[in-house]
């Protein structure tokens, strides 16, 4: 099942967009400002995310500043905000299309269902991951030539994997391992990174696709 989550001030519109999602099969998370939003992002992994621009606490462009810090979840504008200039700010920012309010309900379903199969799409590409002499599958979580990952190794190299390029704050991958009562916990991450290095790299001393950047995080270079 489809994991939506909508994020909008207005109850009317949170209610009315989860009845009509939950009538179609999806499972919907609410979120009414912009913290509740990057929370249960983290904490749910939404499969697409409806965000209104005019939050109450954190603009909802800043908001997919946020969340793109860390994941490619497609994400759907829906807004009052009819400029081209907010519309361009928005995509610039990372979301993947625009719905101006009022809207019909069908279009904005078409538009989930036409984002979804991009998404799915994009989705297939993470069978085959090169990085250095091996190729990653992380749908099934094989690696050719063969290694052997941990369960934990493997939790870490996926939230690195999904985000090419990007770099992956420490706090945000000791919270998903290990939980945030980890979150100063530090070691770990130098630990199971440095495990990663000598099962992937062709220099575990040298490394040039697991990279530190130190006192923020790690980043998969491709």
């Amino acid at each position: 099942m489809i994991k939506i989550l909508v994020v909008d001030d207005e109850p009317q519109m949170l209610r009315a967009l989860r009845i009509n999602l939950v009538a179609r099969h999806y499972e919907v998370a609410l979120a009414a400002d912009g913290g509740a939003a990057l929370r249960v992002a983290a904490e749910w992994h939404p499969d697409l995310v409806v965000l209104d621009l005019g939050l109450p606490d954190i603009d909802g462009v800043e908001v997919i500043h946020g969340l793109r810090g860390w994941t490619n979840v497609p994400i759907v504008v829906l807004s009052g905000r009819a400029g081209s200039a907010d519309k361009i700010e928005a995509l610039d920012a990372g979301a993947d299309d625009y719905v101006t309010k009022p809207f019909g309900i069908d279009e904005f379903l078409a538009r989930i269902r036409a984002v979804s199969r991009r998404a799915t799409a994009q989705e297939a590409e993470l069978a085959r991951i090169r990085l250095g002499d091996h190729v990653v599958d992380l749908t099934t979580k094989t690696i050719s030539p063969t290694v052997r990952l941990t369960p934990t190794e493997w939790h870490i190299l996926e939230l690195l994997l999904r985000n090419p390029g990007k770099l992956i704050p420490q706090r945000y991958l000791l919270t998903e391992v290990w939980g945030s009562s980890y979150v100063k916990e530090t070691n770990y991450l130098r630990q199971y990174m440095a495990q990663l290095r000598k099962k992937l790299e062709r220099d575990p001393a040298r490394p040039v696709h697991l990279i530190t950047e130190p006192g923020m995080g790690y980043r998969f270079t491709p």
